[in-house]
């Protein structure tokens, strides 16, 4: 007897390789999917009782294409079936299969899974879904919750976001050095979409929670296929040390606990060395990159036993190395965070006050803005802030704690004329 939690997790783990595998057979996401989908089902059916196979990748690949195939000429009807050349390496055993997956096949079938669902031509919030549905393997309605959205509104987004990768016509070619690394570049960044989904939706939704895990595992996948890449290595150790202050982040009633404030003995410790290993493999690199230096902040925060420990010079020269690597104004905007904590909250004000126009949309910048005129007692320009930040948040735990900032005012003294 095979245990049927383990047949779940086995199906999960194989999921990017062998729908990778088949749809380089089809080169068709539906039929692709398809095709595995019936593999999962034949597994669960079979396995308890016959056992595992001794390679559950290269026994879903097997029976996934000659389910394909099946599917395929039924749909065809009386049309001849197509010639082998249609369908790409098409052999008759299991062990051929097995063999193939540890060459450049296997790594080049599911990065291409990974760079179709972060295809140039999708908005975001289609990457994040089709990574979710296709790579991860979640349901429709686990997205839609995530989302906020009907499940008939998700579907489509997905459907729609298959059509548009469909008519792009992405290429099956293996892919030179020079568009694997600009492909690497895109699913990480792809895969930090779906964290970040996961990380600001806070703790009432645990759908969304949830991508967090989901996207550090698709980065543990990553690296396991590039495991001389020291970006990924970044990602995955400034993923692993952001998620884990996840327990000390909202308070029982949801809400947000600003860093300075959180219980860090709720801090996973074994998360945050794992990753501050990976950083310091990363470094050792010495191919400098904006993962990494995200992830060498995330770690200056991590090793400080209290806040009154933080490194915040040395903060501030990463934030400026960053500029440097990817100039942006929300990185501006968090070096004014450390600015602040160096100069004080007069010096971050200028630092900020060019990018009042471009920011104008961002809730940060305006509830960074109110906090340090409320450091200076400016409560009117504070409130007006605090406001405007308000109406821009993008959940309850947000729009709660400004209306906690709102609240402290009253308590900040006035300027001395």
């Amino acid at each position: 007897m095979t245990d049927i939690a383990w047949i779940e997790l086995a199906l999960t783990a194989a999921r990017p390789q062998a729908l990778g595998a088949l749809l380089r057979y089809f080169r068709d996401l539906d039929t692709a999917e398809e095709a595995f989908q019936e593999a999962c089902l034949r597994a669960i059916r079979t396995w308890p009782e016959k056992g595992a196979p001794r390679d559950p990748t290269a026994w879903l690949i097997f029976v996934g294409r000659n389910s394909g195939i099946d599917a395929v000429r039924k749909r065809a009807k009386n049309d001849p079936l197509p010639e082998e050349e249609a369908f790409s390496d098409l052999s008759d055993a299991e062990d051929d299969i097995a063999d193939r997956l540890d060459n450049s096949n296997y790594r080049d079938d599911i990065l291409r899974l990974m760079f179709i669902c972060c295809h140039p031509d999708l908005p975001n919030t289609q990457q994040i879904a089709l990574a979710l549905r296709i790579v991860s393997g979640l349901t429709v309605p686990q997205i839609a919750r995530a989302f906020l959205v009907s499940e008939a509104a998700m579907e489509q987004r997905i459907t729609r976001a298959k059509a548009r990768v469909a008519k792009a016509g992405v290429p099956f070619e293996t892919p030179d050095a020079a568009e694997r690394a600009t492909r690497l570049g895109m699913v990480s960044s792809m895969i930090y979409l779906v964290f970040n989904e996961g990380y600001s939706a806070g703790v009432n939704n645990p759908d969304n929670a949830a991508f967090c895990e989901e996207a550090i595992r698709l980065a543990r996948l990553l690296l396991r296929i590039f495991p001389g890449e020291p970006e990924i290595m970044g990602l995955l150790a400034l993923m692993m040390l952001q998620h884990s202050r996840a327990g000390a982040r909202f308070d029982a009633q949801g809400q947000i606990i600003l860093l300075e404030d959180q219980d860090r003995s709720l801090w996973d410790r074994k998360l945050i060395n794992e990753a501050l290993v990976l950083l310091d493999k990363a470094i050792r690199h010495r191919q400098p990159g904006s993962y990494q230096v995200q992830a060498a902040i995330s770690a200056l925060h991590a090793r400080a036993a209290t806040p009154k420990e933080t490194d915040w010079a040395e903060i501030n020269q990463l934030y400026g190395l960053l500029e440097r690597l990817r100039p942006s104004p929300v990185i501006t905007l968090n070096r004014a965070v450390a600015v602040s904590k160096l100069d004080g909250p007069e010096q971050a004000l200028e630092l900020i006050a060019p990018l009042a126009e471009r920011l104008d949309g961002y809730f940060y910048f305006h509830g960074v803005r109110g906090s340090l005129l409320m450091q200076l007692g400016r409560k009117a320009e504070a409130r007006e802030a605090f406001d405007r930040a308000i109406a821009l948040a993008n959940s309850p735990a947000e729009c709660a704690h400004i209306r906690q900032q709102i609240d402290k005012l009253g308590a900040v003294p006035s300027p001395v004329e």
